[in-house]
């Protein structure tokens, strides 16, 4: 795997305060399964004084997933144990939130880290020292095998080989995880989805999240093909739902590979144009996996490109008007709260 060059926009403050909302629903409570803390130039700065201003703008937000994404890793020793750091890093955040002294929400109540797969059965010492470093936080790894020749057009900034997931070695190291009480959290692009759809039958005891809707592609040579797209990845989407060991997160719907321009526009734009633009995506996942096993996410702040974290959320409230009330409890906090493991 090799860096490339980003061309993924960072967010702008300025742009996004332009764009105010009342808050919907203020009082229904939210897990945000699907969130970073960086410090990166492609990206800009979020800590947790970015998150707790987000966590704080109106929704009930009771607790957050961390998710890794390539940074914080210690800067030497074995290079397999590198990933470890992350792990430390986002439980140090986990207990500053747990003090009580930065509002209610629990900050990184679950912590996903990255281990290298590619080890086989060695990777499980890496696993072993990051349930260590977690301090009861960590629940699981992503191991992103997304890879298209095209992907530096939207923003990659690793490119990988294709078929990561049908690899033998992977799967060996893929095969550590159920053993320790571990989950797996996968982002590949659309024409990828049969991938997953394959490891997941291979592994049924090992619970599997997709994450950011299997993120159908609608720039560079999907560009004006969205309904071909959408077919393609509709039907990739109810052979993964078929699998009861796999879940999905409804959002990453404000990266640029989406093909939306969210980023592109005067004011950032409002719930309601978010909701009409993704209901075919959250509808038909809903429709396949049901609200047990669907749940949404911000992907902040890679989304935060796009639109602000309360305006995601009341597009999310609208996306869910007219659920019953256990429906809505699934998918705002009841699914995370289970895949994760967070008892809340």
């Amino acid at each position: 795997m090799k860096s490339t060059t980003s061309s993924y926009p960072t967010f702008r403050p300025e742009w996004l305060a332009r764009r105010q909302e009342e808050i919907l629903e203020p009082d229904l409570p939210i897990i945000d399964p699907h969130h970073h803390l960086l410090d990166r130039p492609e990206h800009g700065t979020y800590l947790m004084p970015e998150l707790l201003a987000d966590l704080a703008s109106g929704h009930n937000v009771l607790a957050t997933v961390f998710l890794e994404w390539i940074s914080m890793y210690r800067a030497d020793g074995p290079v397999e144990m590198r990933p470890v750091g992350k792990v430390e890093f986002a439980n140090g955040a986990a207990a500053m939130s747990a003090s009580n002294n930065y509002g209610k929400a629990r900050a990184c109540a679950g912590i996903v880290g990255h281990a290298e797969l590619t080890l086989g059965s060695g990777v499980a010492k890496v696993l072993e020292a990051m349930i260590v470093a977690g301090g009861g936080r960590f629940r699981g790894v992503r191991f992103i095998s997304a890879s298209d020749p095209q992907q530096p057009l939207w923003g990659g900034v690793v490119t990988r080989p294709q078929g990561l997931l049908l690899d033998r070695q992977v799967r060996e190291g893929f095969a550590q995880l159920a053993p320790l009480g571990l989950s797996f959290d996968a982002f590949m692009f659309h024409p990828q989805l049969g991938d997953l759809v394959d490891l997941a039958r291979a592994f049924p005891d090992t619970q599997i999240c997709l994450d950011h809707v299997g993120a159908p592609i609608g720039v560079g040579r999907f560009q004006g093909q969205r309904d071909a797209v959408f077919a393609e990845w509709s039907q990739r989407i109810k052979e993964l739902a078929a699998c009861p060991n796999v879940h999905v997160k409804l959002g990453g719907m404000g990266m640029k590979l989406f093909g939306f321009g969210f980023h592109e526009a005067e004011i950032a734009p409002s719930s309601e144009q978010l909701a009409a633009a993704w209901r075919p995506y959250v509808e038909t996942c809903i429709e396949a996996f049901g609200p047990k096993r669907a749940m949404f996410e911000s992907n902040f702040p890679v989304d935060k490109a796009s639109y602000g974290y309360s305006v995601y959320w009341n597009a999310c409230k609208r996306l869910a008007k007219g659920m019953s009330a256990a429906d809505k409890a699934d998918l705002f906090y009841g699914t995370a709260s289970r895949f994760y493991r967070l008892g809340l």
